[in-house]
């Protein structure tokens, strides 16, 4: 069984360090070679929480895989103040341009889950000379009112005991600021009116955007997005019987997927 070789380590920024860990296939020499695939947790999420997701997609695609905390998340920096409307946005120029930069990244792949979907989008704009290919996962490209109601659904499931604990278990001391920058965030009425469609207007590399059928914060208008916008070849992939986290759900489906569109559309 193939294994791959892992690496972790902090990326200084004038506010505080961000935590980094990548995936390389030991037996693919070729991968020093590859542009490294860039992964975009979700709102509550973190590299831990990716599981197992980065080592097999390491493994399938022959490629390094990336990952990182945003500040306020994880192994990241600590942050107090409240989180910013335009931070989706913000992402392309602030920690991922310090990352890009420091570990030296050249082409990349850039892939997001839920509202790292769209921060992947908007690096992908940023970055058109370098950015080969960007993938979607039950990413939001507006505020839905499935959104609004999923989010205030969790929002309840967080009050009752123990709840909160599950997110302490990845984000420590953190974990309240984590919640409140989701839920306090979506659910404003300054937030209401987000929409990725002029940033999508400025992708032209190739796009694949994988959609659970089932998923409670997005429906199939999110991945229709994703997919008619962009300048560059477009897939979309509705998964049956699949909610919001189909690298979890359906991680072998899921894998095969991305796998075919890079043959496909990146080489």
């Amino acid at each position: 069984m193939h294994s791959t070789y892992k690496q972790e380590h902090f990326v200084s920024t004038p506010t505080g360090g961000i935590y980094v860990k990548s995936w390389s296939p030991e037996a693919s020499p070729q991968t020093s070679t590859m542009a490294p695939v860039v992964l975009f947790h979700d709102s509550l999420g973190s590299v831990d929480l990716w599981r197992d997701f980065p080592e097999q997609l390491a493994l399938s695609l022959g490629r390094k895989v990336i990952a990182y905390d945003r500040p306020g998340f994880g192994r990241s920096y600590i942050r107090t103040e409240k989180l910013e409307t335009d931070f989706i946005h913000s992402e392309a120029s602030g920690p991922f341009a310090a990352i890009h930069h420091e570990l030296g990244i050249e082409a990349f792949i850039a892939l997001g889950h839920s509202v790292g979907g769209p921060m992947a989008a908007e690096c992908a704009a940023s970055f058109p000379e370098q950015c080969i290919a960007l993938i979607t996962e039950a990413a939001q490209a507006f505020v839905e009112d499935r959104t609004v109601e999923g989010i205030q659904d969790a929002k309840q499931v967080f009050t009752q005991d123990g709840q909160i604990d599950r997110l302490r278990k990845y984000h420590g001391e953190k974990a309240e600021w984590v919640l409140s920058a989701w839920t306090d965030t979506w659910l404003s009425e300054e937030f209401r009116h987000w929409n990725l469609k002029e940033t999508l207007t400025k992708v032209h590399c190739p796009v694949l955007a994988i959609h659970g059928e089932d998923d409670e914060f997005g429906s199939g208008a999110h991945p229709e997005l994703y997919t008619s916008l962009p300048a560059g070849p477009c897939v979309m992939e509705l998964l049956k019987d699949c909610g919001h986290v189909p690298h979890r759900e359906k991680l072998d489906i899921v894998t095969a997927v991305i796998e075919r569109f890079c043959r496909d559309y990146v080489g």
